[in-house]
């Protein structure tokens, strides 16, 4: 994939990466504990949990690629698009409407 493309053609590459429901309830599972790592190290002002959020969030994200998807987690390509595209993928999930947004793209 070209690093000069614009975030609509990395999410059509980033959703067609995560075909397997399993590689999107990791993601979301591995979203969801990164907020909440976020928000105990805001309550609690332990930088550890500043460490803990991205090591939840990836783990469970790059499993998932290396045994279910068995392909590269787009992170390796755009960090930050990847974050903004899991996040994305986890509330248009929560929404009902990745199923149609999946099937736009297809």
């Amino acid at each position: 994939m070209s690093k000069n493309l614009t975030f609509v053609e990395f999410w059509a590459d980033y959703l067609a990466a995560h075909r397997h429901p399993l590689t999107r309830i990791m993601h979301y599972v591995g979203s969801f504990l990164a907020v909440i790592c976020l928000a105990i190290a805001a309550a609690t002002l332990d930088w550890h949990w500043l460490v803990a959020a991205p090591i939840a969030g990836y783990a469970f994200a790059w499993i998932s690629h290396l045994a279910v998807e068995r392909n590269n987690p787009k992170t390796f390509e755009h960090p930050l698009w990847s974050l903004i595209a899991d996040y994305r993928m986890l509330g248009l999930w929560a929404a009902g409407r990745l199923d149609a947004e999946r099937g736009r793209l297809a």
